[in-house]
């Protein structure tokens, strides 16, 4: 779908960097109770469970609306225009790529800059609230942008039509596909062989987290202002959303990103590539995996079509290791632990990981060389230059192809169980939603299996070749002990 909520990490507005993050707005059912024109109570659920209730609290009011839906989306873009929005060179029509999505209406050049989206239009820390008692309490206590701007939002969809967002709010997709929307249950069922599933469950945790704090430390000390039960999504950092440049989609294949530009007083992006009326037009949302990109926007690039995918290689020390206390130490000392994940890619992997494969196979005799091992494996260390084990060589790359061949039948196992999986589910909108994980599920785990593939080979090759020079070696020095013999 076309959604790309930006969000730029930035000190103030007016000097934006770029940094864009979630592609799929998350968007929920909001339960709004209204007790007087300054006191707004909301449920907001993350949780997929759909099943039918009487309704016993506030009646739900809708909350943005059917991914491909392009009816709002319009209507978004003619306020935008109403309320300042510079003539475009693109409109939002439904795409194949995102389901909807910014196309080109006019011949866009390279290196063109597109947009132009006035501050004015740029919902930030420092937009005014309906109920300006709110935002006040919130800036008082220091609360970090993401949070506070949830809440914004969350107060201004009370309002309904009344609030100028409203068609922002509506064009915002109704069904989230983010890791943070996933039920605990279908992130275990769907993704327990990919490590992208702990990234998950702590980002979720982190959200209970800020949540709680902002309930223990304001909502209960303030309860005529603010929600009952608000779930916010935390991010750090200083944060934007920019209606209409968020309904660009991502492509692996683009390198421009949304910017402020100074002399222009607006969000804009330059173009890398000349694009045909009709053609959709793209910006990135970063240098991410696939995975990375199920987690924040919810959707998993085409195999072998993103040059920075990569799969998380857990890598373990044994218990059994005589020198293990003395091990999980030297690692503590830089950030580490006895269980550490690195990124493998197509192309290969970080220094750090055959730093930690040296550490983890090293013997009790190279105890004065732990500190230095562990020192290598930690990324922290911006000095950090390849150390190299020639003893220890043929061990390590052993060791790290056992964990690579580990994890890839782990997602071989899913695979394969995944063309039989019961998704025991009697709604039909439940059904098309557990089929669409269980999709995306699979196509992550494809990707991430086929760079476990290339990097299992490559081991092997390695230590074929380590182990026939070896052999080699050996037969040379038989025949030359044959000949000093036969003397």
């Amino acid at each position: 779908m076309a959604e790309a909520s930006r969000i730029f990490h930035t000190a103030l507005l007016p000097t934006l960097h770029q940094t864009p993050s979630l592609r799929k707005r998350s968007s929920h059912t909001i339960s709004i109770q209204r007790t007087s024109p300054a006191i707004v109570r909301c449920t907001i659920s993350t949780s997929s469970d759909t099943s039918s209730k009487a309704p016993t609290g506030p009646q739900p009011i809708p909350w943005g609306c059917e991914i491909d839906s392009v009816e709002n989306a319009a209507a978004l873009q003619k306020w935008l225009t109403d309320s300042g929005l510079p003539a475009q060179k693109m409109e939002i029509k439904k795409v194949d790529v995102g389901e909807r999505g910014l196309v080109a209406n006019n011949n866009i050049r390279k290196g063109e800059k597109l947009l132009f989206v006035p501050p004015s239009l740029v919902i930030s820390a420092d937009s005014e609230w309906t109920f300006p008692e709110a935002g006040d309490v919130l800036k008082r206590y220091n609360v970090p942008d993401w949070p506070l701007i949830a809440t914004y939002l969350i107060s201004e969809a009370s309002l309904m039509k009344s609030s100028r967002w409203s068609n922002y709010i509506s064009a915002l997709p109704r069904q989230p596909y983010s890791l943070l929307y996933w039920t605990r249950a279908e992130l275990d069922r769907y993704l327990e062989a990919s490590q992208i599933r702990e990234r998950a469950i702590e980002r979720i945790n982190n959200v209970t987290g800020t949540y709680n704090d902002l309930r223990a430390r304001i909502f209960s000390k303030h309860p005529n202002l603010f929600p009952e039960e608000v779930r916010l999504p935390s991010l750090d950092g200083r944060v934007a959303l920019v209606p209409w440049a968020d309904m660009l989609n991502h492509s692996c294949d683009v390198e421009t990103f949304l910017d402020y530009d100074k002399s222009t007083k607006g969000v804009v992006f330059t173009t890398d590539r000349p694009y045909q009326p009709g053609e959709q037009v793209f910006i990135s949302y970063g240098r991410k995996s696939n995975g990375e990109l199920l987690l924040s926007y919810g959707f998993v690039p085409r195999q072998g079509t993103n040059p920075r995918d990569s799969v998380e290689l857990p890598l373990m020390l044994k218990k059994s290791d005589k020198c293990y206390e003395q091990k999980v130490e030297a690692l503590k000392k830089h950030g580490l632990s006895a269980s550490q994940c690195f990124p493998l890619q197509v192309t290969g992997w970080p220094l750090e990981l055959i730093a930690y494969a040296y550490l983890a196979v090293s013997p009790p005799s190279m105890s004065g060389k732990f500190e230095e091992m562990a020192s290598a494996a930690s990324n922290k260390n911006s000095s950090n230059k390849e150390i190299k084990y020639p003893e220890l060589e043929e061990q390590a790359l052993q060791f790290v192809l056992d964990s690579c061949e580990s994890s890839i039948s782990k997602y071989t196992k899913f695979l394969q169980a995944s063309g039989s999986m019961d998704l025991d589910i009697t709604s039909p909108k439940q059904l098309n939603r557990k089929v669409f994980l269980k999709q995306l599920a699979v196509d992550l785990c494809n990707s991430e299996q086929r760079i476990l593939f290339r990097a299992q080979y490559i081991l092997r090759r390695k230590l074929r070749d380590m182990r026939r020079g070896e052999l080699k070696a050996l037969r040379v020095q038989g025949v030359k002990a044959g000949c000093h013999g036969g003397e």
